[in-house]
């Protein structure tokens, strides 16, 4: 799947978010290794701490669906933004723990511009399973 496909998609997730204090929206489409593409969009809450980010819940309910942790090909999300929308930090973190560091993220935002990088360029020095595990 291109990645033009793939940022459509995000931009349906995004048409379904939950953001009644913000209106924020953010969608998210993360492609498997098996072609499956999995939807996900921000879903706010009252208090603010549960909130979801959509590449979360796009890995989440991967995860919850099946797939395992990094065998995911690329990921694209997708504002309302001026210029490509990017990740936050705890979405980047959550990226660099279930996805290959390889793996292609797309930015994108609703006015068709779109900006490429990768997982491990989202978040150099990343904390990863190796600094728990004493380098192993």
């Amino acid at each position: 799947m291109d990645r033009l496909a793939l940022v459509a998609l995000a931009k349906q997730a995004m048409d379904k978010a939950y953001v009644p204090y913000s209106n924020f929206k953010v969608g998210s489409a993360l492609l498997d290794r098996n072609g499956q593409v999995h939807l996900g969009c921000n879903v706010e809450n009252a208090a603010y701490g549960p909130t979801n980010c959509a590449e979360r819940t796009a890995l989440f309910r991967a995860i919850a669906d099946g797939a395992a942790p990094r065998s995911f090909q690329a990921i694209a999300v997708i504002g309302d933004t001026p210029t490509p929308i990017t990740p936050c930090g705890v979405c980047r973190q959550v990226l660099i723990e279930l996805c290959p560091p390889d793996m292609p993220v797309y930015m994108a935002n609703v006015r068709g511009d779109i900006q490429e990088t990768t997982v491990a360029e989202l978040l150099p020095g990343a904390f990863t399973m190796k600094d728990l595990n004493g380098g192993k």
